[in-house]
């Protein structure tokens, strides 16, 4: 972003934002009240993914609370009181609905139907979100409000000698492994020593840090990037004199709607999206140049936008 304040000469960045809420570990028994318990649970209802940190190093002076590590057991571990915590939603919600589907409410019936797959999914300890489903049963499944539904990123934290090579890391490769067999699920590396001591550091401190390790990217970038990827989201820029700022879509969003992300005003009077690709732009150092080599265009109401693209649209009140 910082190359495209100097095209659009200003000193005003704002970047993409993405909230991580940080919430403590889960126990056994959290569904039935261990630990935090329901306060946890009720926590991650809230959110749109899970992000969860699994270790995936040996340090004798760090005690693992099960006595070794093995991060697959933590994963399942976590997943059960998840899946016992969606068995139970499921429970609460199907009297409510079995009788407004006694009155024949279509809509009832249909998420009576889908709960009937879903509970003997769960109570084979699988998540949610590992069910196969037609297309018109997702809505449902997202109204059903179920924990193991969300998506789910598994953030490896490693050692710093494994940041060069994380895949030759027998645990990440068992997290991987887990990874594969799950629907809407995604593994990163992290390495929390190294970004701890990365938090301390200015940008171009931390940036020469890393060169110095033989790393290209923070694990906390990487996680972030993984997340963007895992709900489907991307980002396109806005440059102006008054500020270069990055706006969040969803994938697939057509040019309206991406303007609707601005302002409602926006969407509803569309005309127009002028439209340069990110590297087109700081190719050609100007908007200007970009323009005369034919690589700014104006796009309509069907043009789906890309990740990346530089805009700015046209629209009446």
């Amino acid at each position: 972003m910082a190359v495209l304040a100097r095209i659009a000469k200003t000193h005003t960045i704002i970047p993409a934002a993405i909230e991580i809420v940080d919430i403590a570990g889960l126990v056994a028994g959290a569904s039935k009240g261990e630990g935090l318990g329901n306060k946890f649970l009720a926590n991650i209802r809230e959110v749109d993914a899970i992000i969860q940190v699994v270790r995936c190093f040996e340090n004798d002076d760090i005690i693992h609370s099960m006595g070794s590590i093995d991060p697959v057991r933590d994963i399942e571990v976590i997943m059960t009181e998840l899946v016992l915590s969606d068995i139970q939603s499921l429970d609460n919600q199907y009297e409510r609905l079995i009788k407004k589907a006694r009155g024949q409410d279509k809509d009832a019936i249909a998420q009576v139907a889908l709960i009937d797959r879903l509970k003997p999914h769960l109570n084979e300890g699988k998540p949610a979100n590992t069910l196969e489903l037609a297309e018109e049963d997702i809505p449902r499944l997202k109204r059903l409000c179920l924990l193991t539904s969300k998506p789910v990123i598994f953030a490896c934290n490693v050692a710093e000698d494994d940041l060069l090579d994380p895949a030759a890391n027998p645990f990440v490769q068992k997290v991987r492994a887990y990874v594969d067999a799950h629907h809407n699920a995604a593994a990163c590396v992290i390495c929390s020593r190294l970004e701890e001591e990365l938090s301390e550091m200015s940008p171009e401190e931390g940036v020469a840090f890393l060169q110095d390790m033989g790393v290209s990217d923070s694990g906390v970038s990487l996680l972030i990037r993984a997340t963007y990827d895992l709900l489907g989201l991307a980002s396109y820029f806005t440059a102006g004199e008054k500020e270069v700022r990055a706006w969040t879509f969803h994938k697939g969003m057509k040019a309206p709607e991406c303007a609707g992300v601005i302002h409602t005003d926006f969407e509803k009077g569309f005309i127009k999206a002028e439209v340069v690709a990110y590297a087109d732009l700081v190719a050609h150092g100007s908007k200007s140049a970009a323009r005369e080599a034919g690589l700014v265009r104006m796009e309509g109401r069907e043009y789906i936008f890309k990740d990346g693209d530089v805009a700015e649209f046209r629209f009446n009140v």
